[in-house]
């Protein structure tokens, strides 16, 4: 999936995974492409990955990001198969973009969806009645989503934190066996880190996004729990070569030596006598 701070609702269930690569059961034998060429019918394992980011950053990132004139109109929302009503779901502003909307603004519409956008984006919503916010208590429904996004969240083979970049490509890496052929970079310098907010403005930020600030403690806590025992298999990994290693090498100092080469015979005289007469 796109990570969870992207700007859109970008996990996708498993609804709209195609068909043809689940493990279904289907003939022994599928024509490919070439009418010639017959295979296995394929089975592929799917992962779901994310990479989550600080909600105050992200928060401000995606103001900027709307504000320049980005909109998120072709997003359906599909929840239990349909998309939410206009009264489930209310526009923030009038006409085609929210352009040059201050963050005041961006702050003061209880419809926006850059609310805790990362825990709704990891939960199930149909736990909660999809969009409808009169399904159950506001209460209850923080707490099912949270709780929902962190189990989605510990039964993903990877995800990763943007503020924690070169551990981020390490747990890749260790994950799927794979290596980047260049070592991630640490930005610090984003559009987010450029604006300018007071301190009663990030409070007041924390308390629009205090789900995903919830998520996002809880999130630094696994990533570094993972990262640790990747390390420590790191480790071992490498002591079980060391020693391996050391056992080759005893092994063949055990070894007997070859003799060293005897000298060459000299010739018998009968021997020497024999090849002088053929001459």
């Amino acid at each position: 999936t796109a990570p969870a701070g992207a700007g859109r609702e970008a996990f996708v269930p498993l609804s709209c995974v195609p068909s043809r690569g689940c493990c279904r059961r289907t003939p022994p034998l599928m024509l490919r492409h070439s009418p010639h060429l017959l295979s296995p019918s394929p089975c592929r394992k799917f992962y779901y990955i994310t990479l989550l980011r600080d909600p105050v950053s992200r928060y401000l990132s995606e103001w900027r990001h709307v504000q320049r004139g980005a909109t998120w109109k072709t997003s359906l929302h599909m929840c239990d198969g349909r998309t939410p009503t206009p009264e489930e779901l209310p526009p923030c502003y009038e006409g085609t973009d929210w352009s040059g909307c201050t963050l005041q603004e961006f702050m003061d519409c209880p419809y926006n969806l850059a609310n805790n956008r990362q825990v709704r984006m990891l939960a199930d919503l149909s736990l909660v009645g999809c969009y409808n916010l009169s399904f159950i208590p506001e209460g209850k429904r923080a707490q099912l989503l949270l709780e929902s996004a962190k189990k989605n969240l510990r039964g993903m083979a990877f995800f990763g934190l943007t503020e924690f970049q070169r551990k981020t490509q390490y747990l890749f890496e260790r994950t799927f066996n794979l290596k980047f052929i260049r070592p991630f970079m640490q930005y610090n310098s984003t559009r987010a880190g450029g604006v300018e907010v007071d301190e009663d403005t990030i409070r007041r930020i924390e308390e629009l996004n205090d789900l995903d600030m919830q998520l996002y403690d809880y999130a630094k806590d696994l990533f570094q729990q993972r990262y640790q025992y990747k390390r420590q298999l790191e480790r071992r990994e490498q002591r079980l070569r060391s020693r391996e290693e050391r056992l080759l090498h005893r092994a063949k100092e055990a070894l007997p030596r070859e003799d060293a080469d005897e000298p060459g015979r000299v010739p018998t005289e009968d021997y020497m006598s024999h090849i002088i007469e053929k001459w």
